[in-house]
């Protein structure tokens, strides 16, 4: 029987999670098809625009993470957009806005469709919702997310069979697709992947239905004006407060990633 603790956190406990994992090949299918179908131009807007961007979380070499999504901090990518006025060097806000909206009506119906049925029935629980790709050979650095009042959970899409895992704090956790992994990201973790394929899961980050909500949505709501001011790109989801401190380095017996990351 697998064991939950502080950080590793048993997905049952989250009932609305189930809507997710109850639709996860109809979205598979929708990601799939959208990453098969789509134009280079709506790629390339997609990764350009609707991926939140970091500037604190480093990778080990040239492998790279993707992600994009359609869901922040409470509401879909075009309203988002509009909400913060996201100026982009090619493209008007307005623009921008309108572009997403088409893309994911065109590709991902059933996939908002989850979203907007999930925080209907559960007070608006769900607040970030995207697709995140490890590609070959990705080695993240030890880092935090420095969202103490939101639990992330992962819902496996595409999880090739290897080495391809998160480790957080002492242990060493696999996803599997059509499960859900539920993780607190305020602990140390670097995951990795060291399979010769892509592996994609669908990020969900919810409120903590423990704290009170009032207080959450003001911490959310202080945090991510900071986020936007430093990193407009970030879409409220990084942000500063997110590297590793050097205890970390030195508790979770990764010293060797804090030299690497001093002599850069």
């Amino acid at each position: 029987m697998e064991s939950f603790n502080e950080y590793h956190i048993d997905p049952k406990e989250f009932t609305f999670l189930k809507s997710f994992q109850d639709s996860w090949q109809v979205i598979r299918d929708e990601f799939t098809s959208f990453i098969n179908n789509a134009s280079n131009e709506e790629l390339k807007f997609t990764y350009d625009i609707l991926g939140p961007k970091n500037k604190t979380i480093k990778t080990k070499g040239n492998s790279k993470y993707s992600a994009f999504g359609i869901f922040f901090q409470g509401l879909f990518i075009e309203k988002y957009i509009q909400v913060h006025q996201i100026e982009y060097p090619d493209l008007e806000t307005d623009d921008a806005s309108e572009k997403a909206l088409a893309l994911r009506e065109k590709y991902l119906p059933n996939f908002a469709k989850v979203i907007e049925q999930v925080n209907l029935n559960d007070d608006k629980i769900i607040r970030n919702v995207y697709f995140g790709t490890f590609h070959p050979g990705l080695d993240i650095k030890l880092h935090v997310n420095y969202n103490p009042h939101m639990n992330r959970g992962y819902l496996g899409l595409i999880v090739p069979e290897g080495d391809v895992a998160m480790k957080i704090c002492h242990e060493q956790l696999y996803w599997h697709e059509g499960e859900i992994m539920v993780l607190d990201h305020s602990y140390p973790h670097c995951p990795h992947n060291y399979t010769n394929y892509d592996r994609t899961v669908l990020v969900i980050d919810f409120f903590k239905p423990d704290r009170s909500r009032n207080e959450v949505i003001r911490f959310e709501k202080e945090q991510v004006t900071q986020r936007m001011q430093d990193n407009p790109y970030s879409l409220g989801v990084f942000g500063k407060s997110d590297k590793a401190e050097e205890e970390d380095f030195i508790k979770y017996g990764l010293a060797h990633q804090l030299e690497w990351d001093k002599a850069l």
